[in-house]
Parts: structure tokens; sequence; C-alpha cells
């Protein structure tokens, strides 16, 4: 099997008011589907490893975690390597269920702001109320950074 690789194979800069590091590839998959559903939530969250998360929050523990993308979908994250094999597990679990899972894993690029002001960074970038008391430790939000579609937690 090839190695896996980025988009931007790694870049970063450090130079500015914030760190921006483009992170390694990481499995997600795009799962919709009636999100009060039992068996949904049960089989999401053996995908990811967490809890389903309250409403525009995010819950991540490692490489695995489960983002609100809107009320009929979620984003499942889980390392890269096993993306194939969670995908097939979701379908055999939600195969009675009115559901889909797809790898979105290579369609996406991951980065890492960090810093003391990197969330003036993304304020800057973002229509999203950064204040701290606006925008807290697992919150999620699916907007556009610079006129491009992304979201951030």
């Amino acid at each position: 099997m090839s190695k896996s690789v980025t988009a931007l194979n790694g870049v970063f800069d450090k130079t500015g008011i914030a760190a921006v590091t483009e992170m390694s590839p990481l499995g997600m998959i795009t799962l919709r589907g009636d999100l009060s559903d039992k068996v949904l939530i049960k089989a999401a969250q053996a995908a990811s490893g967490v809890t389903l998360p309250e409403v525009r929050h995010c819950a991540t523990q490692g490489e695995g975690g489960i983002a609100w993308m809107s009320p009929d979908e979620l984003l499942i994250m889980c390392p890269y390597a096993e993306v194939h094999a969670r995908i097939a597990d979701l379908r055999t679990k939600l195969a009675k269920q009115h559901s889909l899972a797809v790898n979105v894993s290579d369609a996406r690029a991951l980065f890492s702001v960090t810093g003391p002001h990197a969330r003036e960074v993304m304020a800057k970038l973002s229509p999203v109320d950064l204040r701290v008391d606006a925008f807290t430790p697992g919150m999620f939000r699916r907007t556009r950074l610079a006129q491009v579609p992304a979201a951030f937690w």
C-alpha cells in the first residue's frame, strides 16, 4: 500500500501572529440520516469512538470524533487507514436505515491554527462571532474562510 500524503505535503508557517500547520491525513466520513435514530447514533459512536455531540458542536478524542454538520448530517473522524473498514461497518449496521455513508477524506485539507492570536486570525477570515464567551471549546462551525467553504472547532 502506498503512503498517504496531504495536498500541501505538511506545509507550515510560524512567522505570523499565529502558527498555521497542515495536519496529517485523517479519515473523514459524511454520514447522513435521521440523527434521532438510535441505531444510527450507536453506529456513529462506534465508528468514531466518541459520543454524539450537541447541535453545532464537535466531540473528539485522538483521531476519532464526530462533528455536527446539519440536522441530518454528521462528520465522523477516524484514523485514515481505517476509513474503508469503518464505512463498511456503518453500511452493515445501517442496512435497514435510510442513510448514506461516504468517504470524504481526500476532499478536505486540515490545518491547525495555534498561538495567542489564533482566534483573531480565524475571526478575520470568517463571519462567525469568535469572541471568547460566544465561541467556546467544543463548538463547531461550518462556514467560509475568505470565501472558501470550511469548518472549524
